[in-house]
Parts: structure tokens; sequence; C-alpha cells
């Protein structure tokens, strides 16, 4: 849940109606519609969640999902976006999570029956709130769709664990930008320019908590205590060089795949050994059989 900082910053916005010089496409747009959805949630915010529109286009919404307790992303800390189209709220959003989480692909429009996916099936009186509530328990459920993904509890406990160093550093990108990378290209790895815009009062929190737990910046790692070995599995990520968002996920499969042993490893080769074995075998008594039936009739 979203800090008592972030919630009074979230008040005292005044969010424009589109961006500068911007002509809304459709004149059924009912800015007043964002404007009190805006006003309600930041008074009355359900459990885990906490939204706000962006300061520059009441269109662009970003939200933070707290991972409830009972799940594999307690204490998790699951940023996003809602895109409404102009004619909402006759139209629904598009929904993305950016915060990697074994559960959506990170950055990915999601198909969900309260998502552009699903234009003609979106009830007008649902509100911000419902959306995001329902995309919730979507995430706390095992059902797949188009932008979910499949992980263990071990996979997405872990990821929970660094979701905070992800969102402030944009998985490590801060070290070092690359190509292409930008304030809002988060697939690019931005450095977590574009969480700390929507997002300054957590931002600061965020590196604070790493501060306190000794987290390293580049890898999302808790640093060695005391000149001694880290508790946390190194997963072969270089320090020196930023991250996509798929990164994180990438190496949680390394560390998955790293404790499984060698007969694991190399059991084609091992299968394919006992095939050769049993091969040679038939083809060498096949070999002797004549020999030996010559044998007992010269007897």
């Amino acid at each position: 849940m979203a800090s008592r900082a972030a919630q009074k910053r979230v008040r005292i916005r005044t969010p424009l109606i589109g961006l500068p010089g911007e002509h809304l496409a459709n004149d059924c747009f009912r800015p007043s519609q964002l404007t009190r959805e805006y006003k309600s949630i930041s008074e009355n915010p359900p459990p885990y969640i906490t939204a706000h529109p962006s300061e520059t286009n009441i269109l662009e919404w970003h939200y933070i999902i707290t991972g409830p307790e009972n799940t594999p992303y307690h204490k998790g800390q699951y940023w996003g976006t809602l895109i409404f189209p102009p004619n909402y709220p006759f139209a629904p959003p598009a929904i993305r999570m950016h915060t990697p989480s074994g559960r959506f692909q990170p950055s990915t429009r999601l198909c969900l029956s309260i998502s552009d996916f699903h234009p003609r099936s979106f009830n007008p009186a649902w509100e911000v709130s419902t959306i995001l509530i329902g995309l919730l328990s979507f995430m706390t459920s095992e059902e797949m769709t188009t932008g979910s993904v499949s992980a263990s509890q071990a996979e997405r406990k872990f990821l929970a664990a660094r979701s905070r160093w992800w969102n402030s550093t944009g998985g490590g990108s801060h070290l070092k930008a690359e190509k292409g990378a930008g304030k809002g290209n988060i697939k690019a790895g931005d450095g977590g320019a574009k969480f700390k815009s929507e997002w300054p009062e957590i931002d600061q929190e965020n590196w604070k908590w790493m501060q306190e737990n000794d987290i390293d910046t580049a890898t999302g790692n808790k640093a060695a205590e005391n000149g001694g070995p880290s508790c946390v599995p190194q997963l072969g990520i270089p320090a020196s060089s930023g991250h996509q968002a798929h990164v994180v996920v990438d190496a949680v499969i390394q560390q998955r795949d790293a404790g499984r042993g060698w007969l694991f490893q190399n059991k084609l080769l091992l299968i394919g050994g006992a095939i050769f074995i049993r091969v040679g075998v038939t083809v060498r008594t096949r070999l002797r059989a004549p020999q030996d039936e010559w044998l007992y009739t010269a007897i």
C-alpha cells in the first residue's frame, strides 16, 4: 500500500486534460468522469491499490499494487499503467504491468474482460477502482490469457523481493543507459526515470530501503555482509550493464536451472550411450550366431 506521503501527493495533483496542444479525438470524452474517479480513488483507495492520472494527460493512469498476504506476491511492489481511450467510459483501457511479477509479461497489453481486448463486453458503470480490483483478482489466480506467464511460487517470491529495486533502477539500467532508452521507454530500460517522475516519494523510499538492506543497485542482490558470501544466489548479471525488463525473468530461470545436477544436464548423453551399448550387444550376438551354428553342425 502506498505511503502517507505518496497519498498526500496524489491528493494535491491537478491533472491537465490532454497533452499541450493536443486535441481530443472524440467529443464524447467526459473529463469530469475520470476527475471524479481520481478524487474517489484518492480518498478511498481499494486495499493493496493506489493510482493516479499523469499530470500531463488524464487518460494515462499509473497504479501500484502491493502484493497481498498469503500470496507469492506478498510485499511486492507492482507498477503499471492504464491507458484510457477518449470515449471512456464507453470503452475500456489498455492494461499493462511493467514490474516483472512471474504472472504477466512486463509492459505487455493484457487480454482481460476489463481491458481494450474486449470493448463490447465493457460495462460503462465500471470505474478505475473496479478495473484495478479485477486486475488484482486475476493476478492472484492461475488463469492464463494473452500477456500472462507461468512461473513457480519460488520464482514469483523471488521477483517480489526484487520489485522495489527493479522499479527505481529500471532493472539496473540506471548505471548505463541502453540504446533507445529514455524516459518512458520502460522496455529498453530507462533507469527508473518514469517511475521516479510518477512516484517520487515512493522512489525515495525504495532507495532508502535498498541502502538500509545493503542491496546492490546493479544486480538487485543483497551485498555480501562482513566480506562473506551473499545469501542471495548470484545470477550472472553483469554489474556494469543495463537491463531490459525481461532480464530479471531470465535470471530467475538461470537460478531455477542452477540447482539441477549433472545427471539431469547430461541425460541425453547418458540415454544415447545406453542405446549405443544395447545396439552393439545385439549386433555382436547376431554376428556370432552363424558361427555357433556351424560349430554345432561340425560336431
